[in-house]
């Protein structure tokens, strides 16, 4: 570490940090990570020391905004856990104040086509590559101004991951794959259940063929593109990774201790208190 002007010059130390989240994928790592939805610092801080390779921070279903991100990305990175901000939607302004917090990458709900991913990829991009707004030299993604390689390393250490939720997006796919700066595609198999209307009928398995056409897609892609999934009852974690996944997210914080409170109720409450 050097001292210059009264600064740390992070600039020598980026030799030793670990290696990001994306080049680990684009290396052929097999990551598996878990959802945070609690925005409890102290589960965050649980799910980043019992080594998951990531968590993503649900700010599309979970309680928080990207003030309450802030504090969950803290713990996991006291932990050097990465973290993916799921953003509420593609909107450039939630998309700029998430960047900020300095994620290791960004998951857009509900992209459609080609024209909302190309928006999705611009909204983390500086001009003249984007829209994203300048406040680089105070922001906790550049370490408050005090790292000067941010700038030059941002866009190649950004995972960009755009959700598939819809059947209609599942056509769309070779579209969505042109995008320059679409890094990643993410299945978002409950919803795509959802979109053809059998989402209160889980014991019918179209939505399975849905899904295995739409990984069929990315895979065939001239390009390197990453695939990245969530565990379901029709596919389990193992499965999705030997179906070419390169990153799974098993399980969500929310079910895992509301899981872990039914399991105990049921073993150890006694059955004659009411």
């Amino acid at each position: 570490m050097v001292v210059a002007n009264g600064l740390v010059d992070f600039s020598t130390q980026r030799g030793a940090e670990p290696p990001t989240l994306k080049s680990r994928l684009l290396r052929g790592e097999k990551l598996y990570g878990a959802f945070s939805s609690t925005f409890s610092t102290v589960v965050a801080e649980i799910l980043g020391w019992v080594g998951y390779d990531f968590v993503v921070v649900d700010m599309e279903h979970g309680a928080g905004d990207s003030f309450a991100a802030l504090p969950i990305l803290q713990a996991l990175a006291a932990t050097k856990t990465p973290a993916i901000l799921r953003l509420p939607w593609n909107d450039p302004v939630l998309v700029k104040k998430a960047l900020d917090l300095g994620p290791a990458g960004v998951m857009f709900p509900m992209i459609e086509n080609a024209e909302e991913a190309r928006l999705a990829v611009a909204a983390c991009r500086y001009p003249p590559l984007g829209i994203r707004g300048a406040a680089n030299s105070i922001v906790r993604a550049s370490r408050y101004g005090l790292d000067p390689d941010y700038l030059a390393n941002c866009d190649q250490d950004l995972l960009i991951m755009c959700q598939i939720e819809t059947e209609g997006a599942v056509n769309r796919i070779p579209e969505i794959l042109e995008v320059e700066g679409v890094d990643c595609i993410q299945m978002g198999p409950r919803d795509m259940r959802a979109s053809i209307g059998l989402l209160r009928n889980p014991d019918d398995l179209r939505p399975l063929d849905l899904l295995k056409r739409a990984e069929k897609t990315v895979r065939s892609c001239a390009k390197r593109v990453l695939l990245a999934g969530i565990s379901n009852p029709e596919s389990s974690s193992v499965e999705l990774f030997d179906r070419g996944y390169d990153l799974v997210s098993g399980i969500v914080d929310v079910a895992l201790i509301r899981d872990a409170a039914v399991a105990d109720l049921r073993k150890n409450k006694p059955k004659n208190l009411h």
